[in-house]
């Protein structure tokens, strides 16, 4: 089977033209799919060509404890409204099961819950941040 690689080169184009992370394409038995896999910064949800961190760096930014999952995609949220007081907060102890943060996705807001007693240690994302499926958004200790 001989691979067409300019039809990859414009699904890549695809993925970075519309700021996708995956895109499919089927034709009679041939199926290619291309992804990639973003890491979100801070300050947007997507940064191409970031500059590398250090292996001491990416260490010093790495927080023990059990990491509570975005169980959707979606627009993740830190209170119920703006302005009101947020579901998490650094240093605050929660409980198993009590809701850590909403994540909309199609106009359903989605209370997620946390999976372990402890106390929050990191917050992950930012408020109005979209979050991928299995996206660490606390970590609690």
């Amino acid at each position: 089977m001989k691979i067409d690689k300019n039809i990859i080169k414009e699904l890549t184009d695809y993925l970075n033209e519309f700021k996708l992370t995956e895109i499919e394409y089927t034709d009679k038995d041939t199926k290619i799919k291309v992804s990639k896999w973003v890491v979100p910064s801070s300050s947007e949800a997507v940064s191409i060509g970031a500059s590398t961190l250090t292996s001491t760096e990416a260490k010093s930014n790495v927080v023990s404890g059990t990491e509570v999952k975005s169980p959707i995609i979606g627009t993740a949220y830190l209170a119920a409204e703006p302005g009101a007081k947020k579901f998490a907060e650094v240093g605050k102890k929660i409980k198993k099961g009590e809701t850590v943060m909403i994540v909309e996705a199609m106009k359903t807001m989605n209370h997620i819950p946390s999976t372990a007693d402890g106390v929050i240690k990191k917050i992950c994302v930012e408020d109005g941040q979209p979050v991928e499926f299995g996206q660490t958004i606390i970590i609690v200790e």
